[in-house]
């Protein structure tokens, strides 16, 4: 029945509905999303750093297998977002990423010990609050949200996720002001399968990483949903063509075909 009825329906007019009943799905979130001192504190700290690298370039690293195959020395003095357990990298490389994010609720909540340990501006997913004791300084939480799709340029007010935390960083990149921003290590391409967004639980090494600790065994994550995260980043294209600006990919052997494509060893 809700096939026939999306066939049956205009566009412009299932859009618009969707669009309706996703915000009234939102409607209980926004008070806390607005109204709680920690999410008042986070806004004040996003405001301050607003066009703060305008005109630069930064690197926007996946957490891909790739990344064993990419000279990340070369970063050591380049703007960095570095993404959910990419810290595990962090005592061979010798040095961090400039900026973090993490937005996914399962990783958050198994990691947030972690996470809230490490030495540099952390953005994070609101929904995840709970998994915290206390509010870091340099932790800005984010009022992100699954549904109602659009491009963020003030990451102070709602941010769609876009099934992908990189979505988040390359909004977060706008925001602050960078000209250029250069992916690597998105490998959009997964070696485990089945429905998008569901809950697994690793049973050995993980294949799809960097790492095998990454999603190791006994780790829940969930499985991914590229085609909404293409839809991600092709609004992200998007909205940086139009503002003069630009988003390379620099991925070795990466599957994701909505950027350009680059040699990492050229940008340097």
């Amino acid at each position: 029945m809700k096939q026939i009825i999306k066939r049956l329906t205009p566009t412009p007019i299932l859009n618009a509905a969707k669009s309706t009943y996703d915000a009234i799905r939102r409607l209980p979130q926004v008070p806390d999303a607005y109204l709680h001192p920690w999410r008042r504190e986070s806004r004040r700290r996003m405001y301050e750093l607003k066009d703060i690298h305008r005109g630069e370039r930064c690197f926007v690293i996946g957490n891909g297998p790739s990344l064993k195959h990419t000279d990340l020395s070369k970063l050591k003095d380049e703007y960095t977002f570095g993404m959910n357990r990419i810290y595990l990298l962090f005592p061979e490389l010798g040095f961090t990423t400039t900026y973090f994010a993490s937005i996914n609720d399962l990783v958050i909540e198994q990691c947030a010990e972690e996470i809230a340990a490490l030495p540099m501006p952390k953005f994070i997913a609101w929904h995840s609050n709970r998994h915290f004791q206390r509010f870091p300084e340099d932790m800005i939480f984010l009022y992100t949200t699954y549904t109602g799709p659009q491009f963020a340029y003030d990451m102070t007010r709602r941010v769609w996720e876009g099934a992908t935390v990189t979505n988040i960083c390359l909004q977060a990149a706008f925001y602050m002001g960078f000209e250029q921003v250069i992916l690597i290590g998105v490998d959009h391409s997964f070696t485990s399968k089945g429905e998008a967004n569901k809950t697994v639980v690793s049973d050995g090494d993980d294949p799809n990483h960097f790492d095998t600790r990454y999603f190791g065994k006994g780790f829940r994550w969930q499985l991914p949903d590229l085609e909404t995260s293409e839809m991600a980043y092709r609004m992200a294209r998007r909205a940086y063509r139009k503002a003069g600006r630009e988003i390379l990919d620099a991925t070795i052997g990466g599957k994701l075909t909505v950027f350009p494509k680059v040699s990492y060893d050229s940008l340097f």
